[in-house]
């Protein structure tokens, strides 16, 4: 697939997809506490805070049990309660927001900026994610993601998949959802973009959830693209 199948604008979802927020949460517990003597297990911890403060609270939002919120609002007090039922008490709130201002300072996969980079001479390269619209700015600075505008489904005062994100981010970029296409780790993600019109393309990343994650569903042929990592993804899309 390429240019010329009618598809102009790409997509991405981010965290798991383009940044790994799990190594980058261990990575900041370990420089945060270890100077303070905290002993905690930062891979639980940090798989913990991506289920009960990001995926959970969406889900309520999403069923219309919480009032609408952007993520920073259920991630920071989330943290707060994993570290006391983790019994860490030697952080001080200083070092609880600098912990916490990790979702906007994520490290990228090795793959994902080169693929960005060799993507975007050929098409125009957005997030479409639930995270925030100012931490997906700081993200894309910090790490250099090349994008070309963010979308953030705080626009639309909703989250993924919520089908008014999708189409509201293919009205954004003036286009029909069949010439915009979905890029994500997470079949679910794209599923719900297919239903919206849209082209989806499917980067596994095998270990978003640490090295002993269960494998990803297999997902056969129906999204319209399957590439390893974003390098393979741009060789498919932009061959030459």
């Amino acid at each position: 697939m390429s240019a010329e199948s009618g598809v102009r604008c790409l997509v991405f979802d981010v965290f798991g997809t383009l940044v790994d927020w799990r190594g980058s949460i261990i990575s900041a517990g370990h420089r945060i506490g270890d100077p303070k003597g905290v002993v905690v297990d930062w891979g639980a911890l940090a798989d913990d805070w991506r289920r009960e403060g990001y995926l959970a609270p969406i889900r309520d939002l999403m069923d219309g049990t919480a009032p609408w919120q952007e993520v920073e609002a259920f991630l920071s007090p989330k943290l707060v309660e994993l570290l006391d039922r983790a019994g860490v008490q030697d952080l001080d709130s200083g070092e609880i927001a600098e912990l916490c201002r990790v979702w906007e300072e994520l490290d990228p996969w090795p793959d994902s900026v080169p693929g960005l980079e060799r993507l975007c001479q050929t098409f125009v390269l957005s997030p479409l994610s639930n995270g925030s619209f100012a931490m997906l700015t700081r993200m894309a600075k910090r790490a250099r993601l090349p994008w070309d505008c963010v979308i953030s489904s705080a626009l639309f005062r909703s989250f993924k998949p919520d089908p008014a994100v999708y189409l509201g981010a293919a009205e954004l970029l003036g286009l029909p959802p069949r010439e915009v296409m979905m890029v994500a780790a997470h079949a679910a993600d794209l599923r719900a973009a297919a239903a919206c019109g849209m082209r989806t393309a499917y980067v596994p990343r095998p270990l978003e959830w640490g090295p002993d994650a269960p494998p990803a569903e297999p997902v056969g042929d129906e999204f319209d693209v399957v590439a390893g990592d974003m390098i393979d993804l741009a060789g498919q899309l932009s061959p030459g």
